[in-house]
């Protein structure tokens, strides 16, 4: 077999990867600099905000992770989940068995991010993952199937190979081989790696060896914030999956186009990109938080019951608020409110400096009176 038509894995120089160096250093030290913006704009954050925000960027993970995978999850078990991990204020709800278990593996990687990468933690964040699951052959280990582990899509009498993993006899040395490769690429060895090199590697490395029956993705992620969250010393709590989320068919073609081969600086060049990106979508929601905070102390002590409960509410939406704006008909079944004193309502917020009107008549929307960065 040539080459060209080897995967990466079976390819001579496996798993030796290339890639250049210099084209990534600016991005490293963008996502230092980027990192260290982020911190002292968090300290400005007071403890519950602090903790709502923690809870907000943990659930969109776990949301959007699993959307990668074509998996819908509800965003409020979600949360109430997360919540009731960290020991936060929630009710006796039942939480389904999906959402239960990723939100255990990421609340888990935030709390165990600084030690050491063995089989026993993929394991368990595998069993997490797949908690409910009565579909599998394996869980909580590596896959034992003697069939090919295929990505394929099509027709079943005539399916398009994506890409076929490694085969379960040669999970054991494989798996050896990257966490051995993990333990001497940590920021504390002679051989570290920077922090954007090594989560993108960490990621493609890890999902071309293939090693779970399913969940691969979203280990393979996690595994990534457990790298970049080393290399700061502290969780990240980035929005990586949600970037992803949002234009997945490049995610998909930059793993593809590096499949064939082990020189990956587009890969590289792409992961970094995403979470440079992913920075900016957390300093957008910290900025949110500071300028809520910033508001609520203007009014204080100024709006009725009723603006009040409105205003709670839209900030409860997040960075985006209401899709559109806010119209007096949201208002009034926000509040219970009669639609003369709605409109009594909204132009005294109006005229407040708490929101902005636009349109006019039936078109007519209310936007809080906040800037954030885009």
């Amino acid at each position: 077999m040539d080459n060209q038509n080897r995967w990466n894995w079976q390819q001579d120089d496996w798993p030796e990867f290339r890639f250049d160096r210099p084209v990534l250093e600016e991005r490293e030290a963008k996502f230092l600099l980027r990192a260290g913006v982020l911190l002292g704009a968090s300290q400005h954050i007071d403890k519950d905000d602090k903790s709502a925000l923690t809870v907000d960027l943990i659930s969109n993970e776990a949301l959007k992770t699993s959307e990668i995978e074509g998996e819908y999850l509800n965003r409020g078990s979600l949360q109430y989940s997360i919540r009731r991990n960290f020991g936060l204020k929630t009710d006796a709800r039942s939480i389904p068995p999906a959402e239960q278990g990723i939100a255990d593996m990421l609340v888990d990687l935030y709390r165990t991010f600084a030690e050491p990468l063995t089989h026993e933690t993929m394991h368990r964040w595998h069993r997490m993952l797949t908690t409910g699951r009565r579909d599998l052959k394996t869980i909580g280990a590596y896959r034992t199937d003697k069939e090919p582990m295929q990505i394929v899509s099509g027709p079943i009498h005539h399916p398009k190979i994506h890409f076929e993993a490694p085969p379960s006899g040669a999970l054991r040395k494989e798996m050896k081989g990257f966490l051995d490769w993990f333990k001497n690429t940590t920021p504390s060895r002679k051989t570290a790696l920077p922090a954007l090199t090594r989560a993108g590697i960490t990621h493609l490395y890890f999902v071309t060896i293939h090693p779970f029956e399913d969940g691969n993705g979203r280990i393979g992620r996690a595994l990534s914030e457990k790298v970049l969250s080393q290399a700061l010393g502290q969780p990240t709590l980035i929005a990586l999956s949600q970037t992803i989320q949002n234009n997945k068919k490049t995610y998909y073609e930059a793993l593809q186009h590096s499949s064939r081969h082990n020189e990956i600086t587009p890969w590289l060049t792409y992961f970094a990109d995403t979470v440079l990106s992913a920075q900016e979508t957390t300093q957008r929601m910290i900025d949110f938080l500071i300028q809520k905070t910033k508001l609520y102390d203007k009014v204080r002590g100024q709006l009725n019951g009723r603006q009040e409960k409105a205003i709670t509410r839209i900030f409860r939406e997040g960075v985006d608020g209401f899709k559109g704006g806010l119209s007096a008909e949201n208002y009034i079944s926000i509040t219970g409110a009669s639609r003369a004193t709605a409109t009594r309502d909204l132009q005294d917020l109006v005229d407040k400096g708490v929101l902005s009107r636009t349109g006019a008549l039936k078109s007519t929307r209310y936007h809080l009176n906040i800037e954030t960065k885009k």
